[in-house]
């Protein structure tokens, strides 16, 4: 049951009506957005809610069951708003989204709070608009908690419960020649000579555009100093960024013991049987 003031819930009984609807975007830095699909902009509780940078979305549905209730908002790029730099560094990922209606004649009638959620999955058109999914509070049920029986590792290198001290792993690199946003060459200092030595690890940016951005590496080759990430970075790679970088572990165990020598923290059952051994059976033979 959502819950409205009297003269709003009047107005929305009515058979005219002059809502619009307004969404409050919190991005995890505290940086905070306000727009609206009204003409002009509207001020509520104080704040300005922007009617330049519009919006549309899709239908807005309740039920009673645990399903998750998700929608999808259209925008256009802003300069001065969201810009599809920002939304490629995964500035807002993660962000808040409060989305509500106001009856825009008489915005003293209050607010109905329609839907609380966070951004999700984001897509980017030529067209400088972008969607994105606003996930709903029972999007947390779809989760899943605990663990399995794995072959791999389940810990993440470098966590409390791998214990493998990064900091003697981690390289410093300067960029020296850019391809594109995912793909360039750099010198590393004490690099590894092996092709594919910092494949699946995580690098960082110190300085430049990106700096505070980390994205994992997909390609590394020794002889030519060449870097390939996984994804784009938002923002565009200059000759002189620097960076630190660490060699990925793919969590099985003949790679915890040659690499890191940390077997005694491996967090897999890699002798458990597969289910090629639980499914055979003798042969008549």
């Amino acid at each position: 049951m959502k819950a409205a003031s009297t003269a709003l819930a009047a107005h929305l009984a009515g058979e005219v009506t002059t809502l619009a609807s307004c969404w409050r975007v919190t991005r995890t830095d505290g940086a905070e957005f306000f727009f609206t699909d009204h003409d002009r902009d509207l001020v509520v509780d104080g704040q300005v809610y922007q009617a330049s940078t519009g919006y549309s979305r899709t239908a807005i549905a309740n039920d009673a069951s645990l399903s998750v209730d998700n929608l999808d908002v259209d925008g256009v790029f802003d300069a001065a708003t969201i810009t599809e730099e920002a939304l490629r560094a995964g500035l807002f990922d993660h962000a808040e989204v409060r989305l509500f209606i106001v009856n825009w004649a008489d915005l003293s009638m209050g607010v109905l709070k329609m839907r609380r959620g966070w951004f999700g999955e984001v897509t980017l058109n030529e067209q400088a608009k972008f969607r994105t999914e606003l996930r709903g509070m029972a999007q947390a049920l779809q989760q899943r908690l605990g663990e399995i029986y794995s072959p791999e590792c389940r810990a993440d290198l470098g966590d409390a419960r791998c214990k493998v001290n990064l900091a003697t792993w981690t390289r410093t690199g300067t960029v020296t020649a850019v391809t594109d946003r995912a793909v360039f060459t750099a010198t590393i200092d004490g690099a590894a000579t092996t092709d594919g030595w910092f494949n699946g690890g995580l690098l960082t940016w110190a300085t430049g555009a990106n700096a505070g951005r980390a994205i994992e590496v997909k390609g590394w080759t020794a002889s030519t100093g060449r870097i390939e990430l996984f994804m784009a970075v938002g923002y565009a790679i200059v000759i002189g960024d620097t960076f630190g970088v660490y060699p990925g572990c793919d969590k099985r165990l003949d790679t915890c013991i040659g690499r890191f020598n940390n077997v005694i923290n491996f967090r897999g059952e890699p002798y458990v049987p597969g289910i090629d051994a639980m499914t055979s059976y003798p042969d008549a033979r």
